[in-house]
């Protein structure tokens, strides 16, 4: 996405059209669009010519052709083809490359933080034809998504929970007891932020659903808004689109529990289990 928003500017600043440009690779002028788009794979012949034509310098060419071979490598993801949905390759994609991620769950601990026995009951729930052996292969792709956050460069994580997803018995209360020990444990990590929001707190502007909300460190990328559905995913980037996702998220901010109060709640909630 980013090379190829930054091909469409290298485009624009030489003054060539897509017609100009597609002849140039003896294509479409809808495959110049495409590729801009992110839509199509980069071509490194293509994207070759393309920069040639555009006026770039030979070592910024062979810099970008060399971003172009990388982005063209499968991610790690790639293996678990086998149980990853097409549309949720996506996500996985924009959650590796993350700078911030902001998160509301009204049902159910996120991916991120879930432990194994966790993440088991509810894809078993979720995928109830499933064999043994896939649902562990389900569960292996979660878990292998949380290295990210103690990597270097882990993203910031602010994680919004409805109380409700503490006391929803998913898998039982010795399962329950481990993920809240778990979510305990997510506090000492850095960039690791968790709010509760109590039952006491009424109707609140994020109760229609859950929504994921990334945040790149790179200008071409815009921040990206992710609504998920049992047939597929939505993923929103129109700024004047997401702008509402961002205001409901800063007032919840502020209706939820002080971060500092997170961890208390933990352990009376554990308790009770």
């Amino acid at each position: 996405m980013v090379l190829g928003k930054r091909l469409r500017h290298l485009r624009q600043q030489a003054g060539v059209s897509f017609e100009e440009a597609s002849r140039a690779i003896e294509v479409t002028p809808l495959t110049v669009r495409r590729i801009e788009k992110a839509e199509v794979g980069l071509r490194i012949p293509y994207v070759r010519e393309l920069l040639r034509v555009y006026g770039v310098p030979a070592a910024e060419a062979e810099d970008f052709l060399s971003m172009a071979r990388e982005a063209n490598k499968p991610g790690w993801w790639y293996k678990y083809r086998d149980v990853l949905p097409e549309w949720f390759s996506a996500y996985v994609s924009l959650e590796s490359e993350a700078d911030a991620i902001r998160l509301y769950e009204p049902h159910y601990v996120p991916g991120l933080l879930q432990t194994h026995d966790y993440a088991a009951a509810l894809l078993r729930a979720g995928f109830p034809h499933d064999s043994d052996e896939e649902i562990e292969r389900r569960v292996a792709l979660r878990l292998r998504r949380q290295d990210l956050l103690a990597g270097p460069g882990a993203p910031t994580v602010l994680a919004v929970l409805e109380e409700g997803v503490l006391r929803r018995p998913v898998g039982g209360a010795a399962v329950m007891r481990a993920q809240i020990d778990r979510l305990s444990e997510a506090l000492g990590l850095p960039g690791v932020h968790i709010r509760i929001m109590r039952f006491a707190v009424g109707a609140h502007p994020g109760a229609f659903g859950p929504f994921h909300h990334f945040r790149f460190g790179f200008s071409e990328l815009p921040d990206v808004v992710y609504l998920e559905s049992l047939a597929g995913a939505v993923y929103i980037d129109r700024p004047a689109d997401v702008v509402p996702y961002l205001d409901v998220m800063d007032r919840m901010s502020v209706q939820a529990e002080p971060a500092d109060r997170t961890r208390e709640i933990l352990e009376e909630l554990r308790a009770e289990l």
